[in-house]
């Protein structure tokens, strides 16, 4: 039998995971209500709370929908969107998959079937390497925090510095493979372009939503500045690739 990525096999182990993380969602809302009346919150304010968390929730998920398809045309649909739907990064997922085929031989994008030798391969690197912190931080979390605690309390100026610089850290992780192809342009070749002027189109899209936000007061486009920047981003990959290859 040949293998199948949209398998109806793999459409029903990803529903059942997805069903137990909203059924987990359901539970807790509800005891997140019961207890809000408890502590005798008004109504009004609890719907204020629940309005906001939809669209936060909404907004960042337009960008995980394009997410999915684009991994889709290598992976099908069951395992991206598994993947994006429980502790997956749309970041990471796209990054860890392009790794793992180019790795294999294979160009991330370029769609056709995947051997069940290179679709569990991916699925691994996809998902146990992206575990290692949550069972990392079983062991470790509640330490991590109370030393950050008293960090924070002895030098509060030097606590948020050290937490912004492992941010950043993490970040530049992903901008550096942003650039890693640029060295093409030496053998008169363009395509490690591509992901630069992405970037930078991204970077413009987002600073023109904080513009807006400061100047025309629009706030509620902080809810919708990251979706925005990458659906903007995405597009504009589509002309860059005609133009550059």
């Amino acid at each position: 039998m040949n293998f199948n990525v949209n398998h109806p096999a793999l459409y029903a182990l990803t529903c059942a995971v997805v069903a137990l993380v909203i059924g987990q969602s359901v539970f807790f809302l509800r005891k997140a209500l019961r207890r809000a009346k408890e502590l005798g919150i008004e109504q009004e304010k609890i719907r204020k709370v629940i309005r906001t968390a939809a669209v936060f929730t909404i907004a960042p998920a337009l960008a995980i929908v394009i997410g999915v398809m684009t991994l889709s045309k290598d992976l099908g649909i069951p395992l991206p969107w598994l993947r994006l739907s429980v502790v997956g990064s749309l970041s990471y997922e796209t990054i860890a998959a392009s790794n793992a085929l180019r790795a294999m031989g294979r160009t991330f994008g370029a769609g056709g079937q995947v051997t069940a030798q290179q679709y569990v391969t991916v699925l691994f690197v996809m998902t146990i390497s992206i575990l290692g912190g949550i069972t990392l931080l079983a062991f470790i979390g509640r330490s991590l925090q109370r030393g950050m605690e008293r960090r924070t309390q002895r030098d509060r100026k030097w606590s948020e510095l050290f937490t912004n610089a492992m941010f950043i850290g993490m970040i530049t992780a992903f901008v550096g493979f942003i650039f890693s192809d640029v060295s093409c342009v030496t053998r008169g070749e363009t395509y490690g372009l591509i992901p630069v002027f992405v970037f930078l189109i991204a970077m413009a899209a987002t600073a023109v939503c904080g513009l807006l936000m400061k100047k025309k007061g629009w706030n509620w486009l902080g809810d919708y500045a990251l979706p925005f920047a990458l659906l903007i981003g995405m597009a504009s990959a589509i002309p860059l690739t005609a133009l550059l290859g």
